[in-house]
C-alpha cells in the first residue's frame, strides 16, 4: 500500500447541502465507488429548507435511479409521483391553442429521409394535419391514456418514452436512503466558516455549529442559490442571462388538486411569464414564473390563485433567481451542482437533469488529489456547452410566441435578438428543415421539430426527393401511420387507472 503522501488518489469527499442535488450525487457517487477506499460525508443542517420546486423531470431520471437498483414503480410509490410524457403549452400561440411537447418520435423516416419532411410535403397538397397525430407519446398523453413502452416496438411508431411528476423531498429522502444504507456518512450541522489552504486557496475543510470540523479532498458544493463554497469562498463568478430570459421571480403553491391526473405537465402562458401545474398523487404543485419588470408580485398573485378553483394547501411562497451559470462549475477542489451551479428556469424540466449529468461528468473526470488542469478544463467545457443548449431551447420558446401582449413581456421576447448559437439553428431549420446536432446537448431533433411546429415555424421548402412519392400514396402511407396510433391510444388504460393499479404507496405520502 501506497503511502499517503505518495498515493495522490482522492479518499475524502464532502458534499455540502443535501436536498436533491446533495443526495443524488451522494447515492450515485456511492456506488460508483463500491468497496473502494473512498469515504462521503454529506453536511447538511435540519434548520434549513430546500427549494423544492422541481418536480418535473426527462426520461433520463429513470436510467438514474435504475442504475442504483429502484424500479419505476418504487420510485412511483416512494414519492407519491405520476406519470409524465410530455409538456401541454397553452395559450402561448393564441388563447385557446395549446400543443404538446412529447418524449418520443414523430413518423416513420421513409428511405433515409427524416419523417417530417413528408409532413411537410402533405401540407402543402392541403392535408393539414397536426403533427402530434403521428406521435403515439403526444397522443397518448392528449388522450389521458399511460402505458409503458413496448420493450420491442414493432416499428418507431410505437417508441415513446416516459418521465415522472414527483415530490421532489421525498424523492430527496428515498436517495438519503439509497445513499445512508450503502455508507454515506450524514452530518447535520451549519458551516460557519469555509477554510481554505494558504499556498493555492484550495477548500482544506469547513467548521460547523457544533465545533467540529470536516477535512475533504474534494468538495462537492449542492447548498443551493447561495453557492456557499463555489461563490461565498471561491469567488467563482456567475454569468447573467437575464438579456433573454426575462424572468426572474417565481411564485409556488401546493393544492389539493381536481380530477383524475394528466400524465404530462401543464404550461400555460400568462401576462409576463407562464404557470406551471403538476399533478402529484396526494397533491398538485403550481407555479407562476414572471419578470419582475414587468407585473408586480401582486399582480403575479392573483393570476396564479385567479387559476386555481381549488383549496391550496398554503400561502404562495415568492422565489427570487438569476437566470445564468457559475463562470466555472468546478474551480480548484470544488465542484456545483444544481442550483450551486446555476439557473434555468423550470419550463423543460431541466434542473435535475443537470443534477444527473453533472454527476455523470464526475464519474467521467474523477480527479487525483493534484487535480490536473486538463481534466478540470474539460469539464467546465462539457457544463457550459451543455448548460448554454440547454439555454437556447428555452429561449426559443419564447422567440416564437404569437401571443397577444398586454404588458410588453411577450413582444421582447418576439423582438430581442437571441445568442448567435440558437440563431443558427432556427436560420438551418427554416432554410431547409435541417437540425443542428451537437454531442453536449439534453434535447434531440424530436424535441426541436415539436416546438418548431408547435410554435409554426415551419421550413420554407422539404426535401426534394419526397417529391418523388405520388401523392395519393404518400397521403395513404401518413393515413396508416395516423391510425395506428390513435388504435393504439384507444386500446390503453387512462393514466389514472394505472397509477391506482401499480403506484399507489404502501402508506400514506407526507413530506419531511
Amino acid at each position: 500500500m501506497q503511502h499517503r503522501a505518495q498515493d495522490r488518489r482522492i479518499r475524502d469527499i464532502v458534499i455540502v447541502g443535501g436536498g436533491t442535488a446533495g443526495w443524488m450525487a451522494a447515492a450515485s457517487l456511492k456506488q460508483h465507488f463500491g468497496a473502494a477506499p473512498v469515504k462521503i460525508t454529506l453536511i447538511e443542517s435540519s434548520e434549513i429548507g430546500t427549494i423544492g420546486v422541481g418536480e418535473a423531470t426527462i426520461p433520463t431520471i429513470r436510467r438514474f435511479y435504475q442504475a442504483l437498483g429502484l424500479s419505476d414503480i418504487d420510485v412511483l410509490r416512494a414519492t407519491g409521483g405520476t406519470c409524465k410524457l410530455g409538456i401541454r403549452f397553452n395559450d402561448w400561440t393564441a388563447p385557446g391553442a395549446s400543443f404538446i411537447h412529447p418524449f418520443g418520435l414523430y413518423g416513420q423516416d421513409l428511405k433515409g429521409v427524416a419523417f417530417h419532411h413528408y409532413w411537410m410535403r402533405l401540407r402543402a397538397l392541403g392535408e393539414d394535419v397536426p403533427i402530434g397525430d403521428y406521435s403515439l407519446g403526444a397522443s397518448l398523453a392528449a388522450g389521458g391514456k399511460f402505458t409503458t413502452p413496448s420493450r420491442n416496438p414493432p416499428s418507431t411508431l410505437s417508441v415513446f418514452d416516459w418521465a415522472l411528476h414527483f415530490d421532489a423531498g421525498l424523492f430527496a429522502r428515498l436517495m438519503r436512503q439509497v445513499a445512508e444504507r450503502n455508507g454515506v456518512r450524514r452530518v447535520d450541522a451549519r458551516i460557519v466558516k469555509v477554510n481554505l489552504r494558504g499556498e493555492d486557496g484550495f477548500i482544506e475543510s469547513v467548521s460547523l455549529d457544533s465545533g467540529a470540523t470536516i477535512a475533504g479532498d474534494l468538495f462537492i458544493d449542492c447548498s443551493g442559490f447561495r453557492g456557499l463554497l463555489i461563490e461565498e469562498a471561491l469567488h467563482t463568478g456567475y454569468e447573467d442571462w437575464s438579456q433573454w430570459l426575462l424572468c426572474d421571480s417565481a411564485l409556488a403553491v401546493q393544492s389539493e388538486g381536481q380530477g383524475p391526473p394528466p400524465p404530462y405537465t401543464d404550461v400555460t402562458a400568462r401576462p409576463a411569464g407562464w404557470q406551471w401545474r403538476i399533478p402529484l398523487q396526494h397533491r398538485w404543485g403550481n407555479g407562476y414564473v414572471y419578470s419582475s419588470r414587468h407585473t408586480t408580485d401582486e399582480a403575479a398573485r392573483a393570476v396564479l390563485t385567479g387559476a386555481l378553483d381549488e383549496r391550496l394547501l398554503h400561502e404562495p411562497r415568492k422565489i427570487g433567481f438569476h437566470p445564468g451559470r457559475r463562470r466555472k462549475a468546478w474551480n480548484r477542489n470544488c465542484i456545483a451542482l444544481g442550483l450551486a451551479s446555476g439557473f434555468l428556469e423550470p419550463l423543460e424540466s431541466t434542473s435535475i437533469a443537470l443534477i444527473e449529468t453533472g454527476i455523470e461528468k464526475i464519474k467521467q473526470l474523477f480527479p487525483s488529489r493534484d487535480f490536473d488542469p486538463a481534466v478540470v478544463d474539460e469539464f467546465n467545457e462539457m457544463s457550459r456547452l451543455e448548460m448554454e443548449r440547454v439555454r437556447d431551447f428555452v429561449i426559443l420558446h419564447y422567440k416564437l410566441n404569437r401571443r397577444p401582449d398586454t404588458t410588453g413581456f411577450w413582444t421582447h421576447c418576439r423582438e430581442m435578438a437571441v445568442p448567435d448559437t440558437l440563431q443558427r439553428k432556427i436560420d438551418l431549420w427554416r432554410a431547409q428543415g435541417h437540425f443542428v446536432r451537437y454531442r453536449w446537448e439534453m434535447f434531440s431533433p424530436p424535441s426541436w421539430l415539436a416546438i418548431y411546429a408547435g410554435f409554426g415555424l415551419l421550413p420554407q421548402t422539404y426535401d426534394l426527393s419526397v417529391d418523388g412519392f405520388d401523392a395519393a400514396q404518400l397521403s395513404g402511407a401518413l393515413a396508416e401511420m395516423r391510425k395506428a396510433v390513435a388504435d393504439t391510444v384507444a386500446a390503453t388504460r387512462s393514466h389514472g387507472d394505472f397509477i391506482e393499479q401499480y403506484a399507489r404507496p404502501q402508506q400514506p405520502v407526507a413530506a419531511e
